[in-house]
């Protein structure tokens, strides 16, 4: 799915609604922003859940480095 969108004079653009209908997003969900070699990518962040908070209290480890982790999105 290609869709474009215009940066306004304040420097915002809009979420095209094809996109946030179909990763179910809304107000208040967090997108993640990269930039490499002159491409944006734009990824949505997970949202926490009683789940993934409790995995990391019993999955032992370095529990910042796990915290980190999840907060990016990487499994």
């Amino acid at each position: 799915m290609v869709s474009k969108t215009r940066i306004s004079d304040g420097n915002s653009t809009v979420l095209p609604a094809e996109i946030r209908k179909a990763l179910n997003l809304g107000p208040g969900d967090i997108l993640q922003w990269q930039h490499a070699e002159g491409i944006i990518t734009i990824r949505p962040r997970r949202k926490e859940t009683i789940q993934s908070i409790t995995g990391i209290v019993s999955c032992g480890g370095d529990a910042v480095a796990d915290k980190r982790r999840s907060q990016s999105g990487d499994p």
